[in-house]
């Protein structure tokens, strides 16, 4: 019975689906099993009675084989990723455990292992779901970094460089929204193929997490590194067919080349990962090579950005309104404010708006920004609701083109619109000329409703987008700001003075008041006058106050003119 049973043992061993390997102590093999041979290429003729160490690829340091013999001793086993050598000479990645076997007086030591780099494994290489991900069947991020970090190991102190990619699908997340998970699974698994056509046999795909893969590519150069991550982009040119459907889908694709960008796994993965991010930035569906700059870049716009989300739910008190005069530039008298958003970090000190506004409308948080300045606005409105405030003023604040339709929008702009009506003030709503050129119809018409409740609408930075005549007539807008770099050269540029001039005219035949920002200098002020524009506002002028600066004046006199202001 006994010997059935070491039969039986026997074939089940030598018919397994992955290679086993017996040695001893000395060390010397043993036993090898059919599929050693597949794996290895070694009948086991060619082997038994030969060190371990003829499957050696030399690409392992002592240090290597000193912690796994230290890990089999101390731990009774060692599991992990090695790159060994077949018969015919190629390296390859191996999957491979070791843990001792006692046989009556004998001691052995019993080697599994699989090839993991190798596409036609099929099921094998999900034999272990610890390491790869089910549903794509790649490499997960754990064996990918085991991965990587043989291949930097290889690579230590040799001649030659690979390349290691970062690549995020952009707008996935829509599709599982829209459509739901499990096509989005399906997507996702048919977008991981689309990703492996552009990459060659030898290298190496793995789905990192959620919609982001990662790919350690055999190059010689930047140029090399930059033409697959260009193949990844044109490989999603095309739509994604699954089930009979069509979803178009794009990748971001950032590089790291060893060792210029990397000299360990976890600097070359962070880095690609960097440049991954530099490609969003850039518009997506790109390919950006890491850069040291663009990554400081990078870097500091995360950290703002994290600082900005931490401001505005712990530490509101960071941000505070200014207001900056506009005046009748006929009259000399002041006619409105601007409100205009500050942030003093701990940290990184005094931060410009544009720093931060930018960072707010591309991470999502535009909304709590404004309601968070118009909350600031109006808790000034009411600390002097007792005073009397001079009548006709208007209060003009900034507004993404973004929010426009955004339900919640309605929800803090009416309770300041009261407010400036009480006080008998016309608010205007301020939004940049190359936002308002790309607004959908719906945002359009609702620009037009503001406009029948009696807000103003005004082109922030006029001059600077790409307005056509026959659109400028049908916006529906009341007020163009000219942009201060047309107003900077005023009195010494003719074309300038010519340019402000012909949008002075085009105003007039359109029906629309004009404020011209950024006046710094009596010769621009003096131009500007002559030129007959209407409102003003600059540093000659009035710099941006605090609000109890603002009341001050206007108590005093209930109007103020520049030529107090500037003195």
């Amino acid at each position: 019975m006994q010997a059935v049973q070491q039969q039986d043992f026997r074939a089940l061993v030598e018919h397994h689906p992955r290679a086993i390997m017996l040695s001893t102590t000395e060390p010397r093999i043993a036993y090898v099993n059919r599929s050693f041979q597949a794996v290895t290429g070694y009948r086991h003729e060619e082997v038994l009675g030969e060190s371990p160490s003829v499957l050696s690829s030399g690409l392992h340091s002592p240090e290597f084989y000193r912690g796994m013999w230290e890990s089999i001793h101390n731990n009774g086993r060692w599991e992990g990723l090695i790159w060994n050598r077949r018969k015919n000479g190629e390296t390859y990645p191996q999957w491979l455990s070791i843990y001792p076997v006692i046989q009556g007086s004998r001691k052995f030591y019993a080697g599994v292992f699989m090839d993991v780099g190798d596409p036609a494994a099929g099921d094998e290489r999900l034999a272990s779901l610890a390491y790869y991900d089910p549903l794509t069947e790649l490499p997960n991020r754990s064996l990918f970094q085991e991965f990587l970090k043989a291949r930097v190991d290889r690579r230590q102190g040799a001649v030659g460089c690979f390349g290691v990619l970062f690549i995020d699908l952009d707008f996935f997340k829509s599709i599982n929204d829209l459509h739901g998970h499990d096509c989005g699974d399906r997507v996702l698994r048919e977008a991981s193929r689309c990703i492996r056509t552009a990459l060659r046999r030898n290298d190496v795909l793995a789905r990192l997490s959620g919609d982001e893969f990662a790919a350690i590519v055999e190059v010689e150069n930047d140029l090399e590194l930059e033409n697959i991550g260009e193949r990844l982009n044109r490989v999603f040119q095309d739509p994604v067919r699954v089930d009979g459907r069509e979803y178009f889908l794009s990748a971001s694709v950032g590089g790291a080349m060893f060792p210029d960008h990397g000299r360990t796994s976890a600097d070359l993965l962070q880095n690609a990962d960097r440049a991954m991010y530099t490609a969003k930035v850039a518009g997506r569906a790109c390919f950006r090579l890491y850069s040291a700059v663009e990554s400081e870049q990078g870097r500091r716009e995360q950290r703002l950005s994290e600082a900005l989300i931490a401001a505005l739910k712990t530490a509101p008190e960071q941000f505070r309104v200014v207001y900056q005069p506009q005046f009748d530039l006929d009259t000399g008298r002041v006619v409105g404010l601007e409100a205009l958003f500050r942030w003093l970090h701990p940290e990184f000190g005094e931060i410009s708006p544009a720093d931060f506004i930018p960072i707010a409308e591309q991470r999502g948080h535009i909304h709590d920004l404004t309601e968070h300045l118009l909350r600031c606005v109006q808790s000034d409105l009411d600390s002097v609701s007792e005073v009397p405030l001079p009548q006709g003023m208007r209060m003009a604040i900034n507004i993404s083109a973004r929010q426009i339709t955004d339900a919640r929008l309605d929800q803090v702009l009416g309770p300041f619109f009261d407010r400036l009506a009480a006080l008998g003030w016309r608010p205007e709503l301020e939004i940049t000329e190359t936002h308002l050129m790309s607004l959908s119809a719906r945002c359009l018409q609702r620009l037009r409703r503001f406009g029948e409740q009696g807000v103003g609408v005004a082109i922030d930075d006029f001059g600077t987008g790409y307005s056509s005549l026959a659109y400028l007539h049908t916006l529906p807008v009341q007020v163009l700001k000219i942009d201060r770099q047309f107003t900077r050269q005023l009195g010494t540029d003719a074309r300038d003075a010519r340019i402000v001039s012909a949008i002075l005219g085009i105003a007039e035949a359109l029906g629309l008041e004009v404020v011209a920002e950024g006046i710094e200098s009596d010769e621009q002020l003096e131009k500007l006058r002559q030129l007959r524009c209407h409102r003003g506002q600059g540093y000659l002028l009035g710099k941006p106050f605090g609000w109890s600066q603002v009341v001050d004046v206007l108590i005093d006199g209930h109007q103020f003119r520049y030529d107090y202001v500037a003195s």
